[in-house]
């Protein structure tokens, strides 16, 4: 392999529309993707001088076959929510027999069940990958490489943010630290990462901000690290680095990141936040029921009022953004009142409400598998699935119910603007973020103000801006981009309730045909054999017609379900034609 270039083909795929995704927001930003692929920017860091990298984000640009055939391997890495676009991609590969070289938190959980697949890199690349390199450069690449081992970060090179289109993308990324501290029992970070928090140097850190400004960047950057204070010491060195390193700027950048609710218990913490302009902090609040945080190990949420702490975070200016999640054992009927008065209270724009999963590899999927209660494998998506990976505690067909008078009592638009007033009304001193307006969101003003005040909710926008302008007019930039925000959630939740409602329908029309069939047989006339047919290809011109008039997105993630509808209904309407057939013949037999 000595002097060969060795052509890489990074592959990202694509992540399906969900409320995380943001699609119908950054769609004001004239923005492709939300932000790039942070995993395989790091790893082409780690490759040799011999390898040439290229990048193909399926969230921004297609995959072709040419792409492929132009590589001499493909990397290709996915969280569980991609592994649909992930077997696609995967497949095109080996059509055009290309080996494929596949990492990530999907590859790491599951690369048992995944196909097609040449070389697996799980764990943490900077321990796994060179493995794989040093077999592969002396022709003797095995299938699988994993280790337990968890590195320090201090060689993490900086991530290859030249491989991308920075303008495709409405925010940027990096990550400070791998692990966390706590122990929740639902949560497959700390199974990946551990429980000791390993950080980047502040100088790693500005390395990485320094790339970004020097290729043009200005605007947010997402902090992926799943809890940005585990450690708070370091925190605070970093914070402060940091600070120093945006003055020197001139603040181009606005942060916003991950983080536990004892955040609120550390007044300097928080100020440093403020200092190094954090505009938002995403909070894992998961239930207002104590006993349900208890029996997750949720302990860190127990340590203060949930309400005040998120009141506190809010009053220095900082978005709380929050989890939410429905489905714990033993919940009470109330759950479903109490989340929705909870985050109208706390005055949360966006809330992330979904349905417990047991992803693999946690302490929550190997208890319930030793109860004999998980009955699939985890999608990812616990949004839009509306379906437990579990046999629940209560009906299944009450929390389905249950979440979706949540979702739908939070998205209405009045629901909505009411807890973005509330909590910009609660922030004091001025704007965090102080990088200039650009173009972009210039685009995503005039676009809002047009689509937005022309909506069915146009009354509702425009009384929310005009009480900002009265009440805290130097946020308007805020409330406009939360205002942006709440369009795609209120098309979401619009879709949502749209699959909702086709599945019922289909559950309901399945019943119906049946009880009618049965009755036309229980009349024994001759016309029953043709009735059967006439009724049955009635249901079923019905279901395909609803189905015609759905939504693509929601046609999309329904697909499987609605061919299985129609398969069942022709199932029906063959058992009971059969059925009179039999019973008719049998007559005849007997009158003859």
């Amino acid at each position: 392999m000595t002097g060969k270039k060795e052509k890489i083909l990074m592959v990202y795929p694509e992540i399906p529309t969900t409320y995380w995704s943001f699609e119908h927001a950054i769609k004001f930003l004239g923005k492709s993707g939300l932000m790039p692929p942070l995993g395989l920017l790091t790893v082409a860091g780690m490759l040799p001088e011999n390898f040439e990298c290229t990048l193909v984000d399926m969230n921004v640009e297609p995959l072709t076959a040419e792409d492929i055939r132009r590589a001499d391997l493909v990397f290709i890495s996915a969280m569980i929510v991609q592994k649909e676009s992930f077997a696609d991609a995967v497949k095109m590969c080996k059509k055009e027999k290309v080996p494929v070289v596949a990492g990530g938190p999907y590859p790491t959980a599951l690369h048992e069940t995944i196909e097609d697949v040449d070389h697996f890199i799980l764990n943490e690349a900077e321990v796994t990958l060179p493995l794989f390199l040093d077999d592969y450069a002396k022709g003797r690449a095995k299938k699988v490489y994993a280790s337990p081992d968890k590195p320090c970060l201090s060689e993490t090179p900086v991530p290859r943010f030249d491989l991308i289109n920075i303008h495709a993308y409405a925010d940027m990324a990096i990550q400070t630290s791998r692990g966390c501290p706590f122990n929740c029992e639902f949560c497959d970070i700390i199974e990946m990462f551990g429980r000791v928090p390993r950080y980047k140097s502040p100088e790693q850190v500005m390395r990485e901000l320094d790339f970004l400004y020097d290729l043009g960047y200005r605007g947010p950057v997402f902090i992926v690290d799943d809890n940005f204070i585990g450690n708070k010491n370091v925190v605070k060195e970093l914070l402060r680095n940091l600070t120093a390193w945006q003055k020197q700027k001139n603040f181009p950048f606005s942060f916003f990141t991950e983080a536990s609710i004892n955040l609120a218990q550390d007044e300097e913490l928080m100020d440093l936040f403020v200092a190094a302009a954090f505009e938002m902090v995403f909070l894992g609040i998961e239930t207002p029921d104590m006993e349900t945080l208890k029996r997750s190990h949720k302990m860190q949420n127990l340590k203060g009022d949930m309400l005040e702490s998120v009141n506190a975070i809010q009053s220095k200016g900082i978005e709380v953004m929050a989890g939410f999640i429905l489905g714990f054992d033993d919940e009470a009927d109330d759950i479903f009142d109490r989340q929705i008065r909870f985050i109208q209270k706390a005055g949360i724009p966006i809330a992330m409400v979904g349905l417990l999963e047991a992803l693999p590899n946690t302490q929550l999927y190997r208890r319930l598998d030793r109860e004999g209660r998980i009955i699939a494998e985890s999608d990812g998506n616990n949004t839009h699935k509306m379906e437990t990976n579990f046999i629940t505690t209560m009906p299944k067909d009450q929390l389905i119910k249950g979440y979706h008078r949540v979702l739908f009592e939070l998205y209405k638009p009045g629901a909505y603007l009411e807890r973005c007033l509330r909590m910009i009304k609660r922030f004091s001193g001025k704007p965090l973020a102080t990088y200039q307006v650009n173009i972009f969101q210039l685009r995503a003003l005039v676009l809002s103000l047009v689509k937005q005040g022309l909506s069915y909710y146009g009354f509702l926008y425009f009384k929310y801006l005009l009480n900002i302008l009265l009440t805290k007019p130097r946020h308007l930039p805020h409330a406009i981009n939360l205002a942006v925000k709440g369009h795609h959630f209120f098309t979401i939740t619009k879709n949502i309730m749209e699959l909702a409602h086709f599945t019922e329908l289909m559950e309901h029309t399945r019943v119906s045909l049946e009880t009618t069939l049965a009755g036309i047989i229980h009349q024994r006339k001759r016309s029953a054999q043709w009735k059967i047919q006439l009724y049955g290809r009635m249901i079923v011109r019905k279901i395909r017609f609803r189905y015609r008039f759905l939504n693509n997105k929601v046609k999309r993630l329904i697909s499987d379900r609605y061919s299985t509808a129609l398969k069942n209904c022709e199932n029906i309407i063959t058992n009971y034609s059969q059925k009179i057939k039999e019973e008719t013949d049998y007559t005849i037999r007997r009158a003859s």
